[in-house]
């Protein structure tokens, strides 16, 4: 239950950042809709994103946390903590490289990245002037990522799962401010936000050197140094940056696709944001927790409590994450209804967005189970595997995307779904050749409860789903343009709770999980 606990501490915090983050973005819905603003605004948010993704969590994940975690089991926290110091040194060396390169040659960059802004002016030179604000971001998330790594390989997660709380809350006074001073759907509103996301980086930051001081392992800067387990972290890093960051790569590229349709990156945003909730409060749970978990027991020889963590993580990731994914691919409208569409987000935007949100969560199991599996090879300081797959998995996609969009642009259907659905195929091709091979290798094997529990788990989902279309219908009527947002979200809620309520009671009735169980997980 130490497991479970951990991915509670992780599940609870993230569930809180989610929520402010949701707050968030109904606030930049309202103020920036899905016009060009909005588009450049997202663009200029995900550039820094998607490097972060890669340079930190992406490498660092993948590679750091498997040589510290052992480090810190072998050598003890001195050794860790100068390893630390080592690869920060070297991480912010490269990254400051990355950020005044990018920030001079962010025009030539825009091309790249949103390709189709070219043919509004205005929208392209905003867009560029947004993303250098947005850039430094990068420098602070990334050794933000690090100090993270290293907090989870002690058993403490709640500072490095608390960061999002602070973005969130930065670019929520930021909107707030925008509104204030009365500017709606205009670049100016942009700028600020913008300004939010450069402001947040340094908090965030300044928490986790906190965290780092509590925890007795301060870092500082030193001369960049080459050592022995640097070069080590260099040859398992870089695979980790195409492996541990495909899911952001897949993003940008159904932005790269998407700046061809006006509207189209900011509807791809906003379902995103939803489909991203249970992601991140169950599948990054459980990889941020499992990775030092089997690395510290790999260390320690313990075959038995390796193949026990990673069949209970991944029970637990499909328990929570097959009923969200079939709740948002059942009722997306009521959802994004309810979080978004007021101001500037009009109905038209629900219906896209709801369209694109359904598409997405049917490859949220997938991308779930990527978080179990990747760690069963990072541990084993194997990050080729995961990166030839990601590959094929990133290739797939951007072939996918590309020709279901001009497909279904063709046929005069959205063809924002082709980018959802060749992300969500991609997904699952991803998540199948992982799975295969750590079956034929016999690094990952299904226990007696995980074969016995999955198809219970899929029952209970489907009843559910039956009980949310019915209780979806039976609302539907008191869904008016005109009813207020306490009143819908009233609604949406006995939606959820009714497909709750329905999908626990088959889960306690056939044993998947206990009162007690329950009771205890609820309670951390």
């Amino acid at each position: 239950m130490k497991l479970y606990k951990s991915f509670a501490t992780v599940g609870g915090l993230t569930l809180l950042s989610r929520v402010f983050g949701f707050m968030r973005d109904i606030l930049i819905a309202a103020t920036l809709g899905s016009g060009w603003v909005a588009d450049a605004f997202v663009v200029a948010f995900r550039f820094p994103n998607l490097f972060r993704r890669l340079f930190g969590e992406g490498a660092f994940n993948s590679a750091f946390v498997p040589i510290f975690a052992k480090k810190l089991e072998g050598d003890g926290p001195e050794a860790a903590r100068k390893f630390a110091e080592d690869a920060m040194s070297g991480l912010l060396f490269v990254l400051l490289i990355v950020v005044i390169v990018s920030e001079l040659a962010m025009p030539f960059l825009m091309y790249g990245l949103a390709p189709g802004f070219d043919v509004a002016p205005e929208k392209f030179e905003l867009s560029v002037l947004l993303t250098r604000i947005t850039m430094p971001y990068l420098l602070c998330m990334s050794i933000v990522a690090l100090m993270s790594g290293a907090l989870n390989s002690v058993g403490r997660f709640a500072e490095s799962a608390s960061v999002s709380i602070v973005l969130n809350g930065v670019m929520m006074i930021a909107t707030l401010y925008s509104m204030w001073l009365g500017y709606n759907a205009e670049p100016q509103a942009g700028v600020i936000q913008a300004w939010g996301v450069f402001a947040a980086g340094f908090f965030q930051l300044a928490l986790l050197m906190w965290g780092m001081r509590r925890a007795g392992m301060s870092i500082g800067i030193r001369r960049p140094r080459l050592t022995e387990d640097v070069r080590r972290l260099v040859r398992l890093g870089i695979p980790g940056v195409i492996s541990g960051g495909v899911t952001q790569l897949n993003i940008a590229i159904g932005t790269i696709i998407a700046s061809l349709q006006p509207g189209a990156v900011s509807h791809l945003y906003y379902a995103d944001r939803v489909y991203e909730l249970p992601l991140a409060i169950v599948g990054i749970a459980v990889g941020i927790v499992l990775l030092p978990d089997v690395a510290r027991q790999l260390r320690a020889g313990n075959t038995a409590g390796v193949m026990d963590s990673q069949n209970r993580s991944l029970e637990f990731a499909l328990l929570l994450t097959i009923p969200a994914a079939l709740a948002l691919a059942v009722i997306p409208t009521d959802i994004v209804r309810v979080l978004f569409e007021r101001g500037a987000f009009g109905p038209k935007d629900t219906y896209v967005t709801a369209s694109v949100l359904a598409m997405f969560a049917l490859g949220l199991p997938a991308f779930v189970m990527i978080k179990v599996f990747s760690p069963a090879y990072y541990a084993r300081e194997d990050t080729k595997t995961p990166m030839r797959y990601a590959v094929i998995s990133l290739t797939a996609n951007t072939i996918g995307s590309i020709a279901l969009f001009f497909l279904l642009r063709h046929l005069g259907m959205l063809p924002q779904l082709g980018i959802a659905i060749a992300t969500a195929l991609g997904g699952w091709l991803n998540a199948y050749l992982l799975w295969s091979t750590l079956n034929r290798r016999r690094d990952f094997v299904a226990d007696a409860r995980l074969k016995r529990n999955l198809p219970l788990i899929l029952l209970a989902s489907a009843v559910m789903v039956a009980a949310l279309l019915g209780t979806s219908h039976w609302l539907s009527p008191y869904y008016e343009h005109g009813s207020g947002f306490f009143v819908k979200a009233s609604i949406l809620a006995c939606e959820i709770g009714v497909g709750l309520g329905v999908f626990a009671a088959l889960i306690l009735a056939t044993g998947v999980m206990s009162i007690g169980q329950l009771g205890r997980l609820t309670r951390r």
